[in-house]
């Protein structure tokens, strides 16, 4: 998770470039933000949701798509738009998240990869 400069913890988010897939947005962002590029995705799983936000005196609605990646990489490199990361288990990283949109999507990653027999939890 990442805890962005106003002051909230989520997981990495950024906007689609024209001509990208959503996979490929969310690859490029990965390391935009967390400076990680040994990543791949778990298939079958892809959660999405809506929410409104103000920027620069306009409301703005925003589209945000999840998937699952699996990654080994420990360390991470924050970009200017962050100001810290933690690698958490999933029942705090249910404590932890701000929104509660985000722990939403947290539960049903949580129950599709039980599902699927990867964690025991």
């Amino acid at each position: 998770m990442l805890n962005y400069t106003a002051g909230h913890w989520d997981f990495v988010k950024g906007n689609q470039e024209v001509n990208e897939t959503e996979k490929q947005t969310v690859t490029r962002e990965l390391m935009e933000e967390t400076g990680i590029t040994d990543a791949h995705f778990i298939d079958g799983f892809r959660e999405s949701i809506n929410y409104f936000y103000r920027r620069q005196g306009q409301t703005i609605n925003k589209e945000v798509v999840f998937f699952i990646i699996e990654s080994n990489v420990e360390e991470v490199q924050i970009s200017f738009e962050h100001i810290g990361y933690i690698w958490l288990d999933y029942k705090q990283t249910m404590e932890k998240l701000t929104f509660k949109n985000a722990k939403d999507v947290l539960l049903k990653a949580h129950d599709f990869l039980q599902k699927k027999g990867l964690v025991r939890d």
